[in-house]
């Protein structure tokens, strides 16, 4: 799909040589598309080239090349809207070789030898290559292998504009690439989007879907259009689930995966590594425990294998219409362990809570900053008539909230710290009596426990040199008691001003 028009495949392989003013592109069967520019190689594709591939480019304009080819012809003249190429094929044991040069780069096309490639790194999955400084990809799988090469955990795509990407929590351009128009994003962005959310983009003009990136990534991708045109950002989800032990989560986070039931809440902001966390503690659950645990998300990041568990993923829009039909399904489908993505609607917190009491073990996510406000959250969510039979069921039901957020490490990188709430008979008392804002006080004594407020967690971070006092600062959610904290340990800085600490 090409600005809603049909578009021939081979015609968009002679944009990109008109636009990157490229001397030619490289089939090979067996080996990724090359671009030449400058006398120079670069993949421009993630996968082998097949000769179904190239025998589909050929039949568009030389629907006879076979017999041609038997007959000696070799290269074939070709002209279009991008300007005049010559096609240089060449039936090989290996299958089909095939160039597309740009005609005012042939001295003598039926004498020219291939151009020569420049040297590239091969591993294991994909070719790596610096873009030209100025380019603009073939296909998103040349930008997906690009961020990932540079550590990158977002890729932003906006009309008119250079590929951005976000690096330990900061946005920065891509190296050596230009702006991509808009007509061009919309066809690399339609090509990657599935079936099913074409005719859903075409309604909303929005759309969220998954894409994997051959064996080394999945991406969380959202495409939309805005005022330049259309967009997407693509969060990436390794396909390597990072373990516990990794992630050096808390013994009582993994205390949590013990519950025969009841509810576990892990919240923080949008890309504060929740769904890590999750993954971490499903992956553990999977190793010490003999159940059957089913996720439900939107979509789905993290692949479990079966372990010692026995696992069904779900994927909202593809396996289920919503998170609330999935979750009501799942009562029927014999579960020890349920997982909701997100929480995100009433009728669906109902059902966790209610599958919590009813003897299952739920996780599920906000997007809340503390322990407290997880509580309010979920208890505002209900009209006031429910609420107090709410938090009568919620007081039974929790038995604790992760909240976490990233920060910037020293040196490069990121780090969680963790706000944990182990839901105890005075933490109970408090929420069925309507008191959570007395929950941080007992958190302060229940250290012993397992407990910690979020700000004890950052300057612990800050004791250890991992993170910068500034960093933990602006993370801080009370910041007049966190600068107050720094201040008695040694740290001046802004915080030390009692003003600024109001």
């Amino acid at each position: 799909m090409y600005g809603g028009l049909s578009m021939p495949v081979i015609d968009r392989y002679l944009e990109v040589i008109q636009k990157q003013k490229a001397e030619a592109l490289v089939f090979s069967v067996g080996t990724p598309v090359e671009m030449i520019i400058g006398g120079q190689s670069r993949s421009v594709s993630s996968k082998p080239a097949t000769t179904e591939q190239i025998h589909a480019l050929l039949v568009e304009i030389l629907p006879d090349y076979p017999a041609q080819l038997l007959n000696g012809s070799k290269n074939y003249p070709h002209s279009s809207s991008y300007g005049n190429f010559i096609l240089q094929i060449d039936q090989k044991a290996g299958g089909i070789f095939l160039r597309i040069l740009a005609s005012t780069e042939l001295s003598s096309a039926s004498d020219r030898n291939p151009p020569q490639m420049a040297p590239v790194i091969q591993t294991a999955t994909h070719t790596i290559s610096t873009p030209s400084e100025g380019a603009v990809p073939v296909h998103l799988d040349e930008l997906f292998h690009q961020m990932l090469d540079m550590k990158a955990s977002d890729l932003h795509l906006k009309s008119g504009k250079a590929p951005m990407v976000r690096i330990d929590g900061s946005m920065t351009f891509m190296q050596g690439r230009g702006p991509i128009d808009n007509e061009t994003l919309d066809r690399l962005l339609h090509e990657i989007i599935p079936d099913k959310n074409q005719k859903e983009f075409k309604e909303t003009n929005d759309t969220d879907f998954g894409y994997e990136v051959g064996e080394r990534s999945r991406m969380r991708a959202n495409v939309f259009r805005d005022i330049a045109g259309i967009g997407g950002v693509f969060r990436q989800i390794p396909t390597k689930i990072l373990t516990a032990e990794q992630l050096n989560l808390p013994p009582v986070v993994l205390s949590f995966c013990d519950f025969d039931k009841g509810l576990v809440v892990v919240t923080g902001p949008t890309g504060s590594g929740k769904s890590t966390t999750l993954a971490a503690m499903i992956d553990y659950i999977n190793d010490t425990r003999d159940d059957h645990l089913i996720t439900i998300e939107d979509p789905v990041e993290f692949v479990h294998k079966d372990k010692q568990c026995h696992i069904n993923q779900r994927e909202v829009g593809t396996h289920t219409k919503g998170f609330k039909q999935a979750l009501r399904a799942a009562l029927r489908e014999d579960p020890d362990i349920v997982l909701v993505g997100e929480m995100r609607d009433l009728e669906t917190v109902a059902i966790a809570i209610e599958t919590a009491e009813t003897g299952h073990l739920v996780f599920g996510t906000l997007h809340t900053n503390t322990a407290a406000s997880t509580v309010d959250r979920i208890i505002d969510q209900f009209p006031a008539d429910r609420q107090s039979q709410v938090r009568t069921m919620l007081a039974e039901s929790l038995k604790g909230i992760v909240a976490q957020t990233l920060l910037k490490k020293k040196g490069g990188g990121r780090v969680a710290a963790m706000e944990i709430l182990v839901v105890t008979n005075a933490i109970s008392n408090l929420i069925r009596e309507g008191k959570t804002f007395q929950i941080p006080s007992i958190m302060q004594t229940g250290k012993s426990l397992g407990m910690q407020t979020l700000n004890d967690a950052l300057l612990e971070l800050v004791k250890s040199d991992t993170v910068e006092p500034q960093e933990a600062y602006d993370r801080s959610v009370v910041k007049r008691d966190f600068g107050m904290m720094l201040t008695r340990s040694g740290f001046r800085g802004p915080w030390s001003d009692e003003k600024a600490n109001q």
